[in-house]
């Protein structure tokens, strides 16, 4: 069945990933860390580009199998990436340190798992694909895999075959109708996904940081109204400059950072201090159209006390 799909199918792209995976299990189970630790390293680092893999799967294949009711990759595949990511970070902890012993005692738990879900994949995952997915929505999926990348070394060809008569579309400028399962009355196209004025308020509103937003006329057109905000606004700033929406002695510094990222030579910008008693991190960001045209800057402020307090690992809910 592979043999016989399209250059580029993204099913016949997955079949060339296995074999690539495959041949980096042989070489791994071969190598030999306590001998010649920077070759099994290598081949390790390799291998672990299957995470690119397990985000195409959860992010591009598994919402459509869910479209046609099939939620089982959802659940019970996702399940079986998470238990190997842990095994790749376990052995990551471990080559770190070079600890051999260690090494060589996770090594199969990693490369046994590996093997069993491509026999999955194989044997469920991809026949129930290519039954419940049809050739149209296969077409759609190249743009999002794109995004997020092949653990081949050469990038798979475009499917369908692009023409000469067809141009490039980034994905930022991808506004193709696609079925979806909502409506898009009242609403936005953005980059991805479609908001309508409301949700795009709300999101906003209940985004922990505050946001203000400098138009390339170096005038204040937006700032977010959160509950906690680290500094006040009002409706008096919109419109104004911003060089008046700044104490004195931080103005010039402000200004500068306007005209380097106006110049482009410089993107971003951060500090960081104490005020009232929190601990306050400010970045500003110079936006940019698709033409790299400068269209002002970003300011997004954070009370980070609480998360510099952060120890540790928390996996659980701890609500009960």
């Amino acid at each position: 069945m592979v043999e016989t799909l399209p250059e580029g199918h993204p099913v016949k792209v997955y079949y060339e990933e296995s074999a690539l995976i495959q041949d980096l299990l042989l070489e791994l189970n071969e190598a030999n860390p306590a001998e010649d630790f920077q070759k099994y390293f290598n081949i390790f680092n390799q291998l672990t580009t299957i995470e690119k893999r397990f985000v195409r799967k959860e992010n591009q294949l598994f919402p459509y199998l869910e479209k046609h009711g099939w939620e089982g990759p959802s659940q019970g595949m996702w399940s079986f990436h998470d238990n190997l990511r842990e095994q790749i970070k376990i052995l990551n902890t471990y080559n770190s340190e070079k600890n051999i012993a260690k090494i060589q005692d996770n090594i199969p738990y990693l490369t046994q798992g590996i093997e069993r879900l491509l026999m999955i994949e194989d044997s469920r995952l991809f026949p129930n694909s290519m039954e419940l997915i049809t050739e149209e929505e296969w077409k759609e999926f190249y743009i999002g895999d794109e995004e997020i990348g092949w653990m081949l070394l050469e990038k798979p060809k475009p499917y369908p075959a692009i023409t000469k008569e067809e141009a490039y579309i980034h994905p930022s400028e991808d506004t193709a109708e696609r079925e979806l399962t909502f409506s898009l009355e009242n609403t936005f196209h953005y980059d991805e996904g479609y908001m309508t004025p409301e949700q795009v308020n709300l999101l906003l509103r209940f985004l922990p940081i505050d946001i203000t937003y400098v138009d390339e006329n170096d005038k204040v057109i937006f700032y977010n109204r959160g509950d906690d905000r680290v500094f006040s606004r009002s409706k008096g700033i919109i419109g104004r400059e911003v060089r008046f929406c700044h104490p004195p002695k931080s103005v010039d510094m402000v200004l500068r950072i306007v005209d380097e990222f106006r110049a482009g030579t410089k993107d971003v910008a951060e500090f960081w201090f104490n005020f009232k008693g929190q601990i306050i991190h400010i970045r500003y960001f110079a936006i940019r159209d698709n033409n790299k045209k400068y269209k002002g800057v970003i300011e997004m402020s954070q009370d980070i006390t609480d998360i510099q307090k952060l120890e540790g690992e928390k996996r659980l809910l701890d609500w009960d």
